[in-house]
């Protein structure tokens, strides 16, 4: 008969006992990954089109920095930046306390939606600074944002609508209208025979 150490026993019982964790551990992971919804893969057209959302978001606060910088409007520029620190981080908070799954069941950050909350950080500060002008088709891009997200099922329609929200909020504290500053000089010219008024505009 051949007798093992009492280590190389105390080692197997050791080994046994990880290996039967591990396995209750493999079933849980299996039985958890079962009863979550597996995401379906988007179609070609729904893969455009929340591509496109995606981009537009990206664009839309460097879109409204680009205005706001050929207009030389400084204050508008920390205005904007301020707008949209707080609307995404505010955003983003509430993503991880709220913990709400998404409509694809991929994960729990559905409510509110990070992605449309920068685009309508960058609709509202353009409609709050320089009007419905500029505001209104950045508005329109920011629902075709929030359309984006919805149709690929990574938000329900009110996490889009807590991010515009959010902003509008933001929008509405921080934001003040700009002022055009006419760059109008006049001047006055005489000679012996008459006077003339002169007025020039800088564009």
């Amino acid at each position: 008969m051949i007798h093992f150490p009492a280590g190389h026993a105390h080692r197997g019982r050791i080994a046994r006992r990880m290996m039967s964790a591990l396995c209750a551990l493999a079933f849980l992971s299996a039985g958890a990954a079962q009863s979550a919804p597996a995401a379906q893969p988007l179609s070609g057209s729904k893969k455009t089109i929340e591509t496109a959302g995606t981009a537009i978001a990206i664009a839309m606060p460097l879109v409204a920095a680009g205005i706001t910088i050929r207009k030389h409007d400084r204050v508008g520029l920390a205005q904007l930046a301020t707008e949209t620190l707080l609307t995404v981080g505010t955003a983003y908070a509430l993503k991880n306390i709220v913990r709400e799954r998404r409509p694809d069941g991929s994960d729990f950050q559905s409510f509110p939606s990070d992605t449309t909350a920068l685009s309508a950080s960058g609709s509202s500060y353009l409609w709050g600074r320089y009007g419905w002008q500029y505001g209104l088709p950045a508005f329109a891009a920011t629902q075709f944002v929030s359309y984006s997200r919805i149709q690929a099922d990574k938000h329900h329609w009110y996490d889009t609508l807590a991010s515009s929200a959010l902003a509008a909020g933001y929008g509405y504290i921080l934001t003040t209208p700009f002022k055009e500053r006419y760059n109008v000089s006049t001047g006055l010219t005489a000679t012996p025979d008459s006077v003339y008024v002169r007025m020039s505009y800088q564009w």
